[in-house]
């Protein structure tokens, strides 16, 4: 049934005569988070594939690394790189104990109170940088952000009055959330949607080591926001007569493929299974769902679409030949797997210290234990820890909050010794270390005033073998989910490729662009497109997408690879980098024959 709607509504939306040279153009950004452009086909997403044909299809894309949610969020919503945003994954060390996060050092930054608790530390801005929303509101732009608790919120992230920027997500109608105007209260309630947003239901169930997760996308709780978004947020802004900027954060294919069931313990076939495949399908109807509303109330042609994920995915795997958590026994663990906090209990293990759980009030993880969500400090106090460990997923980040330059040099050598580790960045601060590169070769060292990582660690990657292996990439992955299911964060391309397109009047029709594109850039085209000029705190920013413009030309981009020292154990560091001037795009990095997408070991003796 919604394929027959996908169907009707965009041969609507693509009718029709262009949009008049002087008529107000609208923003509508739509995020399917971790949707891999090498799954969007006719079949599993014909919204997106005509949208494609239609409009702007960009082939060259990349997410910010680490490859979390929020990480991109944030360059979305400035334009700006991590090192400027300090959004560094979806967990960090936010240099002080969270209330909103049960005190915790170590925040998971996907919560509305977790991020006011961060803004209120960090002068009343944690990402330092003025988002494009806000730039908007405050030009007299209608703003709203609508869906996944976390990213949706960054947008505006300092505007929790409810009566300015709409913004509607999972805590909508609950403790906490962010409250709603009493205009929009009204209208949600006239229209049937009541006030409180439905939780994921069966979709949030992740199973465990012996049950299967989920096999049902995340339709319920879209399908009230996709209500909330056109039946009452896109005509009330309708009504206002003037421009708007909408983001729409699709939580599918994300939550279901971190979650599905298809694959309890098996790499094949992982996130690609029949309930991975619904969740890309909701989230194509959606977009249809948004394009028929934008045309029955007459603002397609005044409305630039705009449609990008916030990374890729691949299938988690938990196997490791040389990690000491994986010799231990855990009652919710496969014997010989890797534990949540694998990286925590080997780095606590090789540097003989304690190890501490700051998501479990602080208490010693015992022998037969790992951390709860594999977040951990080592040695030292709870108040002055030696080691911080954040843990993501694809990659994870340790911060040595005193600097101490010989044990940042003995973590490297205890992780660059392990068979999971592909790849090791280290601050700058920290000087060189053999085998690794400094963060600032990849943008992480900028103006952000969150603690910068003292070194971030990559996960080994591979592929199951199909005919796209970015579309069947495997990653060790430091979590509590289970092997066959679903994660991203790591510096394999199969995490590092996004969709990207973009469909309206400031953009070519027809027009295929190959040039490197990111997250960042997607922010300062909006601000362009809305004719914001926004100061730049920061100066690791993206740049403007000109060439996807009618009469824009296309840049020229450079290809280069860089290497590392060797260290004691052999192994370099690799990025292989692309270019537009001076803006800088990371295809993937980490240890040679360890990464997607990385170039061989005969292409870097060539380099060498």
């Amino acid at each position: 049934m919604k394929c027959s709607v996908i169907a009707a509504s965009l041969a609507c939306v693509l009718a029709g005569p262009a949009a008049a040279a002087d008529a107000p153009h609208n923003v509508l950004l739509f995020v399917a988070d971790g949707l891999r452009p090498g799954m969007v086909n006719e079949h599993t997403a014909p919204t997106i594939t005509a949208l494609w044909k239609q409009g702007v299809r960009f082939t060259n894309t990349h997410s910010m690394f680490p490859t979390f949610t929020t990480a991109n969020a944030s360059a979305m919503a400035t334009g700006h790189k991590l090192g400027d945003t300090g959004d560094f994954s979806n967990t960090i060390d936010a240099g002080f104990q969270v209330p909103g996060a049960g005190d915790s050092l170590t925040p998971f930054l996907e919560s509305d109170p977790v991020l006011g608790d961060v803004d209120e530390h960090y002068s009343g801005d944690y990402l330092n940088q003025e988002t494009v929303m806000k730039a908007a509101r405050l030009a007299g732009i209608s703003t709203a952000t609508i869906g996944k608790l976390g990213p949706a919120f960054i947008f505006d992230h300092t505007e929790r009055s409810g009566e300015q920027t709409i913004v509607i997500d999972d805590m909508t109608g609950r403790n906490g959330g962010i409250v709603l105007g009493k205009d929009l209260q009204a209208r949600l309630m006239s229209a049937g949607l009541g006030i409180q947003a439905p939780t994921r239901g069966d979709n949030g169930q992740a199973g465990d080591v012996r049950k299967a997760g989920t096999l049902q996308a995340n339709i319920v709780q879209q399908d009230y926001f996709l209500s909330a978004t056109t039946k009452v947020v896109l005509p009330m802004f309708k009504g206002r007569t003037k421009p708007f900027m909408l983001v729409f954060w699709s939580r599918d294919p994300d939550g279901t493929q971190h979650n599905q069931g298809d694959s309890l313990n098996r790499l094949v076939p992982g996130i690609n299974g029949p309930t991975s495949l619904a969740a890309i399908r909701n989230a194509d109807h959606d977009l249809a769902e948004l394009l028929a509303a934008l045309k029955s109330l007459g603002l397609d042609q005044t409305t630039d679409v705009i449609i990008t994920a916030d990374h890729g995915f691949s299938t988690i795997t938990k196997e490791s030949a040389t990690s000491f958590a994986a010799t231990q026994s855990y009652n919710d663990v496969l014997p010989n797997h890797l534990p949540a906090g694998f990286l925590a209990i080997d780095l606590a293990h090789g540097l003989n210290l304690p190890l501490i759980d700051p998501d479990t009030k602080y208490a010693a993880v015992a022998t037969d234990a790992h951390p709860f969500k594999g977040d951990a400090l080592i040695g030292g106090t709870k108040e002055r820890p030696s080691v911080v460990v954040a843990a993501n997923g694809g990659s994870d980040l340790v911060y040595i909050p005193d600097g101490n330059q010989e044990l940042a040099r003995k973590v490297v050598e205890i992780l660059s010794a392990q068979d999971y580790v592909s790849g090791l960045f280290v601050s700058d601060d920290l000087g060189p270390i053999p085998g690794t590169l400094p963060i600032s070769a990849i943008d992480l060292k900028g103006s952000a005033v969150t603690p910068i990582p003292s070194i971030v660690v990559n996960f080994r990657s591979f592929s199951t073998g199909c005919a796209d292996a970015l579309t069947c990439g495997v990653e060790v992955a430091d979590s509590v989910l289970q092997q066959g299911q679903g994660m991203h964060g790591s510096f394999s391309r199969a995490d590092t490729i996004i969709i990207g397109g973009a469909l309206g009047p400031d953009f070519r029709a027809a027009f295929v662009d190959g040039a490197p594109t990111s997250n960042a850039d997607l922010g300062k085209t909006m601000a362009h497109i809305l004719n914001l000029k926004i100061p730049d705190v920061g100066r690791l920013v993206g740049r403007v997408l000109l060439e996807a413009m009618p009469n824009g030309a296309m840049p020229e981009w450079t290809s280069t690879t860089q290497v590392s020292d060797h260290d004691a154990n052999g192994q370099v560091t690799i990025v292989a980098t692309q270019s537009v001037g001076d803006v800088r795009y990371f295809d993937a990095a980490g240890y040679a024959g360890r990464t997607v997408g990385l170039p061989g070991p005969a292409s870097l003796q060539e380099h060498h």
